[in-house]
């Protein structure tokens, strides 16, 4: 695949993870594909185990994607993943093979105040 249908297939992935159709979420994944989250340890290796764990979610859950960028086999997502009404600023950095997701890697923040210190520099 090249850069314009990885990227059109992250479309894809982000449009249906936010409409909660979790067959076309995880057509991008490879059979054998790793899924971690440093902030829990979690390590899901599968994408039948993936698609598994995230229809077991019971949060309502939507998707915000701010950015995405990438080149070749290596492609990054920006984006809010917001459950019950709760946002969480978010990381997807996802490791292609053969044109299909062989490695991903979340990583979640959750909002907080400005700094007082910092104030002078925000617009």
């Amino acid at each position: 695949m090249d850069d314009d249908e990885i990227r059109k297939a992250l479309d894809r992935h982000w449009a249906a993870s936010d409409a909660n159709d979790f067959d076309v979420e995880h057509d991008l994944y490879q059979d054998d594909a790793l899924l971690e989250y440093p902030q829990s340890g979690e390590r899901i290796r599968g994408r039948s185990n993936i698609q598994a764990s995230r229809v077991a979610q019971p949060n309502s859950k939507r998707f915000t994607v701010r950015r995405i960028v990438g080149t070749g086999n290596l492609w990054v997502t920006e984006f809010i993943l917001t459950y019950d009404e709760n946002p969480s600023y978010s990381v997807s950095i996802m490791e292609f093979r053969d044109g299909k997701v062989a490695h991903e890697t979340q990583y979640f923040a959750d909002p907080f105040a400005p700094g007082p210190s910092r104030a002078q520099w925000v617009g």
